[in-house]
């Protein structure tokens, strides 16, 4: 059997690779001296690397400080990648039906460095005002789509993240993180979503139904979120339901069965 050769690669796209690396792995913009040490390589040498990545939009130098971000082609190439896995097609398609069918805006989030991450938000009918956009991470506590991951995820995980940029876990004290916990595990348990009521924006309600894959994990979590007067609290509404069975029918074409109780 012949021996097969090693592939040819380009040592400096590995070089380079390296600084995108490190940005992606830190949770705040790097100074040039930081980055370049992460990356194992001198200022000197790293600095024309981002310069070029720079052009590209893959990273992007924030003024005043100097300091170096993955930039808005680096966010593109990531929401690309998770678009493509296979597992977000049947997600996507249930978002989109489920938009169609509600004309509420829905979003979907997954489960990032970070925390919980937004990688699309269908738009609503009636103009929605919301401060979300793909990228964006969301918190734990303070929002559906958190709460929703916060229940069906291992709770290392969610401690962690509780520590994350956002820093949950340092402004709310620990009783009330265990009781949101709590509560947020007991409504996807009872009604197999959560949701909040007028927070974090008055006025706006918001219900989330994770979606698992055929091991039971969750890859994803679809969010339907609408003005109050239209989006009721009432879990055995229309819409709720809705939602209910669209997070259903993407993890069925995932292989998830749900047990019977």
């Amino acid at each position: 059997m012949p021996i097969p050769r090693e592939q040819r690669a380009v040592q400096s796209v590995e070089v380079g690779g390296r600084l995108l690396m490190a940005l992606a792995n830190s949770p705040a913009p790097m100074a040039l001296k930081d980055l370049a040490a992460a990356a194992d390589l001198p200022p000197s040498r790293a600095h024309p690397y981002l310069v070029s990545f720079g052009k590209l939009g893959l990273i992007e130098q924030l003024q005043g400080s100097g300091a170096y971000a993955l930039g808005p082609a680096a966010l593109q190439l990531g929401l690309t990648y998770l678009y493509q896995l296979d597992p977000m097609k049947p997600v996507n398609a249930a978002a989109e039906a489920l938009a169609a069918d509600t004309g509420q805006a829905v979003a979907i989030a997954v489960w990032g460095n970070f925390g919980p991450t937004a990688v699309r938000l269908l738009e609503a009918r009636r103009p929605l005002y919301i401060a979300l956009r793909p990228g964006n991470v969301l918190s734990i506590l303070g929002t559906a789509t958190g709460r929703a991951f916060a229940a069906t995820l291992p709770k290392d995980r969610v401690e962690q993240a509780l520590q994350g940029p956002l820093n949950e876990a340092g402004h709310s004290s620990a009783a009330r993180i265990a009781k949101e916990l709590k509560a947020a595990t007991a409504e996807v348990q009872a009604q197999g979503m959560t949701r909040t009521i007028g927070r974090p924006l008055p006025g706006i309600n918001a219900y989330s139904a994770p979606v698992f894959n055929a091991d039971g994990d969750v890859v994803a979590v679809l969010t339907l979120i609408g003005h109050e007067e239209e989006l009721t609290p009432d879990w055995d509404a229309p819409m709720p339901k809705a939602l209910q069975l669209a997070a259903h029918e993407a993890g069925a074409r995932l292989g998830h069965r749900v047990r019977n109780k």
